[in-house]
């Protein structure tokens, strides 16, 4: 007999009208997260010392929510000058080089004709335009043309370079946007690490160039281009004066009001340690920074760029460096006006060249998409398409431990990492939770009760309860997560059985919300069910009961790690286990730690755990430690 189903009915039939009504439950939640999350930002840093003593391990944080601590080994980036193209006072070279062996960046490099002595050199990072002809992309370099042309009839060495998904090859940037590739987040990737990555080898090939003086090097970009700017400045003082244009705003914009669901991977970071992004934006200082935007910019909202600008001033103030912050603001919506072509000009002209004169941006487009295309055919040997698979590494399979002490060590190690680096998003301050009971009421032999839990502020979460008539105190409460346990133990006595239903809505845009705060749905779901089972003990008449979990799939691996981090769950019943999180739910860098086996033998040391697997392979660890005499497993696999 189905019970969850009959409890979950009962339960729903008695949660509020006004709880059930809502759009979007979560949008208290989502609102009290974010504040948090703003309020925290810059705000244990009050002088030039205190900022000079942690910037460095805040810019080692932001490589790593970017996927590059450590650092990737700086290879030879092969450049290859495909072909040139005249003009009357400037060359334009279509050139190639890789940033990563096989990792290929196609670029135009836009040259006056006549130097005299090293000129001051831009890197212009493109945003989300596809140029196709024929079906076949040429790279969104050709889009940004005027601003390279600009550029080189104006003095400057610019460099303009393709992106990962609107490149001459084309990768991705959607993998949770719109292709289902949840597992970037356990993978701790982002295709924002990619493009700042390019970005920095970009560098290192501007340096290499004879015509360039490597002390005057600024970076611009507009959308996804003004983003990598923010990313590529943060990460590497080789930039003196940055311009990104439309390509920021604060989580109160994202999350809140919404311009998440207008944008792709490539402009987040894997927030680990819940950055809102002035933080970001304050490595600039105390650089020329010109923050750019339209008034009317629905991606990038006014209201977030002012914000910005407001908590990065103080960092420059602390600098005495307040005239190096610029903010330009233009009327219009999220285009690449001449307005604002006009400002970035004029700010590298003044920080750059010394120079304050009149602009004229009056370029057009001269060439073709084939003129500036580089490749003919694309190299056989490219992992651009595939990039997502080896950029961040993930943790070497385990092996049997040497001895008892090497294992509590490894086990240790992982329970750090996963608080860490996994669900720092959690509360840091826990209270019992706070418990509603909605109802009670007896149908023949059984009794019947529902509960509502505040898992946190916002978040109320429905549990109910059946347990004989007669049975005040029931030894033994089967706890079903989920709606869709089948429960094995109907003609079991003494036993009282309970349906839970962590938070829900799994839309797209609701995911990656979680996702820019630092967490993850399913990651929130454990601490959700670490929640219920706090819920039951604190109910006098369940205080002292055992407490076996049942649940299926993903949610089934969220009540293994429950089982991790809660004390007091006597067993887990799990069905349609996968054997990796690459198939399962999605935690923040759980891939760059451990992977589902370790968490099943971690539990099974903890709790009777009884897995069905979803597949036979992927277990020799969790086979190998259910053998060894270093730990004492209570595992049982049923096929």
């Amino acid at each position: 007999m189905k019970w969850s189903l009959i409890l979950l009915a009962l339960t729903l039939a008695w949660v509020p009208a006004d709880l059930l009504a809502s759009q979007d439950p979560l949008a208290d939640y989502f609102a009290a997260e974010t504040a948090r999350l703003s309020s925290n930002c810059l705000a244990n840093i009050s002088s030039l010392s205190d900022w000079q003593l942690r910037s460095p391990e805040l810019r080692r944080q932001a490589a790593e929510m970017l996927g590059l601590n450590p650092m990737p080994v700086r290879t030879d980036l092969k450049p290859v000058v495909a072909g040139r193209l005249e003009r009357g006072d400037f060359t334009v070279e279509r050139l190639q080089f890789q940033s990563l062996p096989h990792l290929y960046v196609t670029a135009n490099l836009y040259r006056p004709k006549r130097l005299v002595q090293a000129a001051p050199a831009i890197l212009y990072l493109c945003g989300h335009t596809r140029v196709a002809t024929n079906g076949v992309s040429c790279g969104n370099k050709v889009a940004y043309q005027h601003h390279g042309i600009w550029f080189a009839r104006n003095g400057y060495v610019c460099l303009v370079i393709d992106t990962l998904q609107y490149g001459e090859i084309e990768g991705h940037h959607r993998g949770t946007y719109s292709e289902g590739m949840w597992w970037w987040n356990s993978r701790g990737y982002t295709p924002a690490g990619v493009e700042t990555w390019n970005g920095l080898r970009a560098l290192d090939y501007l340096m290499s160039r004879p015509e360039v003086d490597t002390n005057r090097i600024g970076v611009t970009g507009r959308s996804g281009g003004g983003a990598y700017s923010w990313f590529v400045t943060a990460l590497d003082n080789r930039v003196k004066v940055v311009a990104p244009v439309a390509g920021i705003t604060d989580l109160q914009n994202y999350v809140v009001d919404g311009a998440v669901d207008g944008h792709c991977d490539c402009m987040f970071m894997v927030n680990t340690y819940r950055w809102d992004y002035p933080m970001l934006a304050a490595l600039c200082a105390p650089r020329p920074l010109l923050l750019e935007n339209s008034d009317a910019d629905s991606l990038f909202p006014l209201s977030g760029v002012l914000r910005t600008h407001a908590k990065v001033k103080q960092v420059y103030d602390w600098f005495g460096a307040s005239t190096n912050l610029g903010l330009v603001i233009t009327p219009g919506p999220h285009q690449d006006t001449q307005e604002l072509q006009t400002a970035a000009f004029r700010s590298f002209n003044a920080h750059l060249k010394g120079q304050n004169a009149e602009i004229d941006t009056r370029t057009g487009r001269l060439f073709s998409a084939l003129e500036l295309k580089v490749f003919d055919k694309i190299p056989a040997d490219q992992i651009n398409t595939e990039i997502q698979e080896t950029f961040v590494p993930t943790a070497a399979a385990p092996q049997l431990p040497s001895s008892k002490d090497a294992w509590e060590q490894l086990r240790e190690s992982w329970i750090k990492g996963l608080r860490e680096k996994c669900f720092a998003g959690w509360p840091t301050r826990q209270s019992p939770p706070q418990v509603t009971k909605l109802s009670s009421r007896v149908v023949g032999e059984w009794h019947y009760e529902s509960y509502e839990i505040q898992s946190q502020p916002g978040v109320l979460l429905p549990l109910s309860l059946a347990r004989k008539a007669d049975d005040l105190k029931p030894a033994e409460i089967i706890l079903h997560i989920g709606a869709d346990v089948e429960t094995n133990h109907a003609n079991e006595t003494d036993i009282a059985r309970a349906t839970f239903m962590p938070r829900g809505d799994e839309r797209t845009q609701t995911r990656r919300r979680f996702m820019l705060l630092g967490q993850t749905l399913d990651g929130m779901r454990v601490w959700d069910i670490r929640r219920a089972v706090q819920a039951l003990r604190s109910v006098p008449e369940y205080h002292d009961c055992r407490i076996r979990l049942e649940a299926n799939g993903d949610l089934g691996v969220d009540a293994l790690y429950a089982s991790l981090f809660e004390d007091g769950i006597t067993g887990l019943d799990l069905r349609r286990i996968p054997s990796s999180h690459r198939d399962g739910p999605d935690y923040l860098n759980v891939l760059k730690i451990m992977d589902l086996p370790q968490a099943v033998v971690m539990a099974a040391e903890r709790s009777a755990v009884r897995l069905e697997p979803l597949q036979a392979e992927g277990w020799e660890f969790a086979n190998a430690m259910k053998q060894s005499p270093l730990a004492k497993l209570k595992l049982t696999f049923v096929k």
